[in-house]
């Protein structure tokens, strides 16, 4: 846990914003940078060992927070179990309340915390809160889905100073669209999949924002930010790689240097 807390100590100095939780991104993928076969299908890709290592950055945030796919999909818990420590508030995307009445969210000593918008019906918002999630109403982006950079700022006035982001793929993405990431995570396990992957190169369009380019009307890319602190270690079978991303080179366009100069 010493270690863990080492991470985030540096994240916490060299992030440029402190007006929002500390945002560690954390989660596993395939050699080929997959993390499941196909969307809503779960798939345990860690190890042993690094199944330990997720609990323990479990165990040192205030809050972990996952999308409503994720939830559909795994039903997980979002607690510690494999390691000392209390386990977080749990924190769930759901602009439009998909959320299940018996997910297994709901039976925590820490009842769901339910980030949604103004769009959602009032009989799904009465069921949930019956029977025991926190709805947080949260301005919608352009998309009607919840404004990130909103909810955080709700967090904060809730008391939440770091939240751990566990996915599914396009949580993954859009927190690094919109440069809320201070600290990632990554475990990388010894197989390919061929299957989704996370990030998604794409999204909808997002009003000209920084970290997007756009090849024409229909498609938009993100431009993902390389990590300027970072190390790797093998943990049982798998690799971990943590660092801090650069979020100040940021370029839209490739590599000029040609690939043919390598052969």
């Amino acid at each position: 846990m010493e270690r863990i807390q080492t991470w985030l100590d540096e994240a916490e100095t060299q992030r440029r914003d402190c007006a929002r939780p500390l945002v560690t991104l954390s989660y596993a993928q395939s050699l080929d940078g997959c993390i499941t076969l196909l969307p809503g299908q779960p798939l345990v890709l860690s190890g042993a060992e690094s199944l330990i290592i997720t609990h323990q950055l479990r165990a040192a945030h205030q809050a972990i927070l996952v999308g409503i796919g994720t939830i559909l999909a795994d039903d997980p818990r979002l607690n510690v179990r494999l390691a000392k420590g209390r386990s977080p508030q749990p924190v769930v995307l759901d602009s439009y309340l998909h959320f299940p009445e018996k997910a297994r969210l709901l039976s925590n000593p820490q009842p769901p915390w339910i980030a949604t918008t103004r769009h959602a019906s009032a009989k799904r918002r009465a069921a949930l809160e019956a029977a025991g999630a926190r709805l947080l109403e949260i301005p919608e982006d352009r998309h009607n889905r919840v404004r990130l950079p909103a909810l955080l700022e709700r967090l904060t006035g809730l008391g939440i100073n770091s939240l751990m982001v566990e996915g599914g793929a396009q949580v993954i993405t859009s927190f690094l669209a919109e440069r809320l990431v201070d600290l990632i995570v990554l475990t990388i396990a010894p197989r390919f999949l061929s299957g989704l992957h996370a990030p998604e190169a794409k999204l909808a369009p997002l009003n000209n924002h920084p970290m997007t380019t756009t090849s024409s009307a229909a498609e938009t890319r993100v431009v993902f930010p390389r990590l300027k602190t970072w190390q790797a270690e093998r943990v049982g079978e798998d690799l971990l790689i943590r660092g801090i991303p650069d979020w100040e080179t940021l370029s839209p366009d490739p590599p000029s240097q040609n690939l043919k100069e390598s052969n």
